[in-house]
Formats: C-alpha cells, structure tokens, sequence
C-alpha cells in the first residue's frame, strides 16, 4: 500500500509518499481502510524531531475509514462499519491497525471526512473546556489562535458553557472567521500588544484561563493578563517549547499552571465515548461546526505540513489517500 514514511527529522521535504507493506491486524485489532487522515501539530513535532520518534516512521494519529479486517477476539466492531479514532499510531497511509479500544462508530448519516475533521480537535478542546478548566456562566477565557482547527472549535464550546471568549489572531481574516464561530473579542496580535489589549478589554481584571498552544512567544504574556488564582493551560508548542517557568510569576497571583496531553484525559472507554460521543452528537446536530480549511492527497502531505506551519490555514487540514 502506499504510505507517507519520514527517514530523518526535518522539514516538510523529509515526508516521502512510498510502498509499504499492508499492515494485519492482531488480537483485539482492526485494520481500517483511511477515507480521510488528519494533520495535527503533534505531526509536526514528531516530523521534526522535537518529539522523539524511532525513525522511519509513518507520521500520524488521526482518522476514519472503514472496518476491512478484524484480528481475533475482536467483537466489538464488524467488517464494513465507518469508524473514526485519535490515537492510532501510522495514519498517514491507505490502511492502518487501531485497537478497537480506540476506535469509535461514527452516526450513519454523518459525512466520513467530518468525522475525521472532529474526532481529535473536538476532544481537545471538550477536555479543555469540560475537565481542565471547567468553564462557567461569567468566566472570561483567553484562546490564542483561535481561527485554527481547535481554537474555533474550542471558541464554540466556551460559548455553549456561557463563557466571554478573547482570542488571538494574526489577519483581520481569521478575526472575522473566529468571530463568526462566536468570540467576543479578536485580538491581531501581528499588530497589537495582546497584553495591552486584554487589561483593556477586561477593565484590568485579567482572564480566568488562558488556553494556550503556541507556547513560547505567548506563554509570558499569557501569565500577565491571568487574574488571581486563573489558570494557564498549555496544551502545545506552535512557537516552540516554554523553556522555563518562573514559580515566582505563578507565585504571585496563586495561579495554577498545566500542560495537558489527550492521553490522560480518554484513558478509559467510558471516558473516550463521553468526549467523542458529545463532539459527534454536536457536529451532527449542528450545534458545533467543524471548519475543514483544505483536503491533499495523501501524496501531497509536504505541502499540508507547509501550510500548517505557515500559519495559513484557518481550521482542519486532511489528507485524503
């Protein structure tokens, strides 16, 4: 079958659209026909080598498709059912083996690439917003990127729990897209001090939470405009990896500091189909509107990289094999 493999860290050139060997599904496996995958940062670091990945290695977490083979004992799930997940390791390839622990059914009427669009991002920011700070009616919270593919959903989920919502963004464009997905307030924070700019918005009282995954260039900023005892909740490195932390900053306004990680919060399957089951049921009803910026062929994951990192994408990006 046809995969995209890595052989070295590097940049978005190092992905090689290959032949590989069609993998078989083992004891309590399935082994998926991939409609869509998608492209997450977590890709990137691990592309690149911030995260450290054996090499080679096939990139990618994410996607839906069809049940083409059961391994043994699996009973579960059938040949012929669409199923989507968010951890299932080599997706960027024509087929792949999940454990069935991960997978999730996905409603009959629900269009497959949605659901592979939703099922990671949407999960992300439902543990943002339900588990890590569990946003209330009166809350105030600070989303950086917030045209991208968790910002806007994250924005949407703030809104339904009765949060005001301030977000960053680089264009005038993405603004409008984030408003439209429901922020109060967009900060362009290519031409303004978004520091300055929420003292002012908040009347200098600050935010409750700051959801953040840009790390670096924001995660200072971001502890200023906390108001006493908020949270900063980093939940990836866009920018580059938060080097230190000043305990004294935290000290200060007794804040509380995380970074979270999705593993810990879909450890168990009960967990796993609260969280994906909500997002779906969302999507499907059209209370939550999942935003797909472009669809590549599998062979042109390079190109999906580098527009991902450009920050030119505003929303989801899949790859289609």
């Amino acid at each position: 079958m046809k995969a995209v493999k890595v052989f070295e860290a590097g940049g978005p050139e190092v992905l090689i659209y290959t032949d590989v060997e069609e993998p078989t599904p083992g004891r309590g496996e399935a082994l998926v026909e991939l409609k869509a995958a998608g492209v997450n940062y977590r890709d990137v670091y691990e592309r690149s080598g911030e995260y450290n990945v054996p090499m080679p290695f096939i990139p990618g977490n994410e996607g839906a498709g069809v049940v083409v083979e059961v391994g043994e004992g699996v009973s579960e799930f059938s040949v012929g059912e669409r199923v989507t997940y968010n951890s299932a390791r080599y997706s960027y390839a024509e087929r792949v083996v999940a454990q069935v622990s991960r997978l999730i059914k996905m409603p009959d009427d629900m269009d497959i690439e949605l659901g592979a669009a939703a099922t990671l991002q949407g999960i992300t920011a439902h543990f943002l917003s339900q588990s890590v700070y569990p946003l209330k009616e009166g809350d105030t919270a600070l989303v950086h990127s917030g045209a991208g593919g968790v910002g806007l959903l994250l924005i949407q989920m703030a809104k339904m729990r009765g949060a005001t919502v301030i977000t960053t963004v680089s264009t005038g464009e993405k603004a409008e897209i984030a408003k439209g997905a429901g922020a109060d307030h967009a900060v362009l924070y290519m031409e303004q001090d978004f520091v300055e700019e929420v003292s002012c918005i908040t009347g200098g009282k600050g935010v409750n939470v700051v959801y953040d995954a840009v790390g670096a260039v924001t995660f200072d900023g971001g502890l200023e405009v906390l108001a006493p005892r908020g949270m900063m909740a980093l939940y990836g490195q866009a920018s580059g990896p938060v080097p230190t932390l000043d305990v004294a900053k935290i000290g200060a306004k007794s804040l509380v500091f995380t970074r979270t990680g999705g593993n810990a919060f879909t450890q168990t399957r009960e967990e796993l189909e609260w969280r994906a089951g909500e997002v779906l049921g969302w999507v499907q009803s059209g209370k939550l509107d999942v935003r797909v910026h472009g669809r590549f062929a599998l062979s042109d994951a390079e190109e999906a990289h580098r527009q991902l990192q450009g920050r030119l994408t505003t929303g989801k990006l899949l790859l289609i094999p």
